[in-house]
């Protein structure tokens, strides 16, 4: 049915197809949450700092 060489492809295509995926979830969730929560806390320090030399 399969050769050897081919069983090892065909284990080293998944491999690489699912560390894609994975790869491909990762980016698509985590960095905009990571963005958002930089800008976000960004924002708040600043507003922070504002507010200690308004006082």
């Amino acid at each position: 049915m399969f050769t050897f060489a081919q069983y090892l492809g065909f284990l080293a295509f998944l491999t690489i197809l699912t560390i894609g995926f994975w790869l491909m979830i990762f980016l698509v969730h985590f960095l905009p949450y990571w963005i958002f929560g930089a800008m976000k806390e960004l924002y708040f320090e600043r507003k922070a700092k504002k507010a200690l030399e308004n006082a």
